[in-house]
């Protein structure tokens, strides 16, 4: 770090050009790390600066990001998630996504904070980072292989099990817009198709090792912090509750909870949960699978708390060795939101989108809109390759997964564009695609969360669950009439609230099970890393920053509040008729507009003042691209 005063960093990002096979070792700037710190926020801070506007997603000037958090390595409990940054293919808007495991912490030793990627290889290649020194190996003998095998062919090549690897699988090498960017094999950075980014330059992995070391500003603070933490899990308010269920079943301990309640997709956000069975609900639950197939418990970097979990399916119709334990959204994805209830079918299709790199949210969401499409007739048996995709038909679903992954049907491979494109392309079903910004909606409901009806429209990644807002914050745990109060002001109060709160989570490198984390324990932790003082107001200035300057690459982009949209399905248009959501219509445009009032942004533009900029500092050059220089 020399002499800069933040500590927790290596201070240094590569900048790395595919076609020339140049790259450039920067320090970064003071200020901006101190304005920005990771994740998110500092690689919307780097593509705003160095990808110019209007950049096409898969164009030589397109970059992609892997992002350190700063917690990273530095001790902290729950945080090893790092960030993938890029134009996301699916909705030509920024994108990030991040994922646990234990690249990112093996990033920082490195030697870097960052990994920037611009420009297109002539042939597979895979960048390896090796304790600050940067190569190029060829991949042409791992591209196209499975995530997996890819994996252990590198291992092999470079005679180190111990080196991160950040990769691509088949999705990705074909630009599907629902690949996924994995690590630890079963890891995901899934949404918004940056796997397709990398795929478009060639880039098969990003590969690292070192034994750097970073200091942070006050490691004594950080060990106290980590106890009270423990402490809060053991007998805060939540460990009875959140924390033991995550801690025993992982995400997949809500299933059940979940589709009772009408959180979770039923036959493609149409159906309620009585056209279930209770033994379909209950066999795809982590409860029920763990007592077949766990294994062994599986913990990401510096976790307590060890929401995953191995299985082995050693028999039945798709026996699989070693797999990861599917969270919840793949369980009601692959279960409940195609009339199924098969926990083997679930299995196999989660190992399938992680072997060949697949989102599983965009992937089930996709196989449910073509169910939805042939049961009413818009598609033939002949344009559906043969596969009788009906409700509940596990042996079809397993099939249409199975051509999705391999491509050996049209469809299947029309498929790999997922529900939007695919409707596009085929100039039908547009309305029975579950989406928010054409991404396929997550397994949250809008009409039992109203505050997801503005985050899945609005926020700058859309569609996604893992995003602030009030839908998150509270959930589904406010009284009726409180959460169905349109009117109130509360709703702002809630929702820029819940956006601080995540967006400090998401750039922090923290899981988002830092839901046991007592309140301003993450300000705490920031400035015991870094030194700098990120509690209280400079907490709100630097969530919102990150919030702000995200939203700004799109509106750079030429996007409008008019290119923003939602599935009707979503929010109640037309109401359901039985079942949870009974009558409920969620009126989101009021919510954004509460949420725009609070954040100083005009209401019909959704450009911030230049107040707003100025006040969150570090805003420079969009206060320029707005208002002037």
């Amino acid at each position: 770090m020399g002499t800069m005063n933040i500590r927790g960093f290596n201070g240094k990002y590569a900048m790395i050009d595919l076609t020339t096979r140049k790259y450039e070792v920067r320090d970064f700037d003071e200020e901006t790390l101190k304005n920005f710190l990771g994740g998110p926020a500092l690689g919307a801070k780097i593509l705003y600066d160095e990808m110019p506007a209007n950049t096409p997603w898969d164009a030589p000037e397109s970059i992609v990001g892997f992002v350190t958090g700063p917690t990273n390595g530095n001790g902290p409990l729950i945080g090893g998630r790092y960030t993938v940054v890029s134009k996301s293919p699916v909705t030509n808007m920024w994108n990030d996504a991040n994922s646990g495991g234990h690249f990112g912490p093996k990033l920082r030793k490195a030697g870097l904070d960052a990994v920037f990627v611009k420009g297109i290889s002539e042939k597979p290649v895979y960048i390896f980072v090796d304790n600050g020194n940067i190569s190029f190996h060829d991949a042409s003998a791992v591209w196209g292989k499975t995530i997996e095998a890819a994996e252990h062919a590198i291992y092999e090549e470079l005679g180190d099990k111990t080196v991160g690897i950040s990769l691509i699988g088949p999705a990705g090498e074909r630009k599907s817009f629902m690949a996924a960017v994995m690590n630890d094999t079963h890891r995901a950075a899934g949404r918004g198709g940056s796997g397709a980014v990398m795929g478009s330059k060639n880039l098969k992995a990003i590969v690292c090792r070192g034994n750097a070391k970073t200091e942070v500003a006050d490691k004594e603070t950080i060990v106290s912090l980590n106890k009270e933490m423990a402490e809060w899990c053991k007998s805060g308010p939540l460990a009875d509750t959140a924390v033991h269920l995550f801690d025993n079943w992982g995400t997949g301990g809500i299933t059940a909870g979940s589709i009772h309640s009408g959180d979770a997709s039923v036959k493609n956000w149409g159906g309620v949960p009585s056209e279930l069975t209770e033994e379909q609900i209950n066999a795809v639950t982590s409860q029920e699978m763990d007592k077949k197939y766990k294994v062994s418990k599986y913990n990401c970097n510096n976790c307590s708390l060890g929401c995953g979990a191995i299985y082995e399916i050693k028999d039945g119709k798709y026996p699989i060795k070693e797999t990861g334990r599917p969270e919840y959204e793949t369980n009601t994805m692959f279960g409940s939101g195609l009339g199924s209830g098969d926990p083997e079918v679930v299995n196999w299709c989660n190992f399938l989108c992680n072997e060949y790199g697949f989102d599983t949210i965009s992937f089930g969401g996709t196989i449910a809109w073509a169910m939805e499409c042939y049961v009413n007739g818009l598609f033939t048996l002949e344009e559906m390759g043969g596969i009788d995709l009906k409700w509940g038909n596990d042996e079809a679903i397993v099939q249409m997964a199975e051509a999705m992954c391999k491509g050996t049907t049209e469809m299947g491979k029309v498929l790999n564009l997922g529900a939007y494109a695919a409707a596009k392309h085929y100039g039908r079903g547009m309305e029975y695609v579950m989406h928010a910004g054409g991404i396929e909606a997550p397994q949250h409901d809008p009409r039992l969360s109203p505050g997801l009806a503005r985050t899945f429209k609005y926020d700058p990644t859309p569609g996604r669950h893992v995003k602030g807002g009030q839908g998150f914050l509270a959930a589904s745990h406010l009284p009726p009439e409180v959460k169905y109060n349109f009117d109130s002001p509360d709703n702002a109060m809630r929702d820029v609230a819940g956006v601080i709160d995540t967006e400090l989570t998401n750039l922090g490198g923290f899981c988002l099970f830092d839901v046991p984390f007592p309140e301003g324990h993450k300000g705490k932790i920031l400035t015991a890393v870094t030194g700098v003082n990120y509690e209280g107001e400079n907490e709100r200035k630097l969530a919102l920053r990150s919030q702000t300057l995200r939203h700004a690459f799109n509106l750079r982009e030429g996007i409008t509040r008019e290119d923003a949209s939602i599935a009707d399905r979503l929010i109640g248009k037309p109401p359901m008729t039985d079942g949870p959501h009974k009558g409920i219509t969620i009126e989101g445009e009021k919510l954004a507009d509460m949420f725009f009032e609070a954040m100083d942004w005009d209401l019909k533009t959704m450009v911030p003042s230049k107040a707003a900029l100025e006040d969150l500092g570090g805003l420079e050059n969009v206060v320029a691209d707005l208002y002037g220089k």
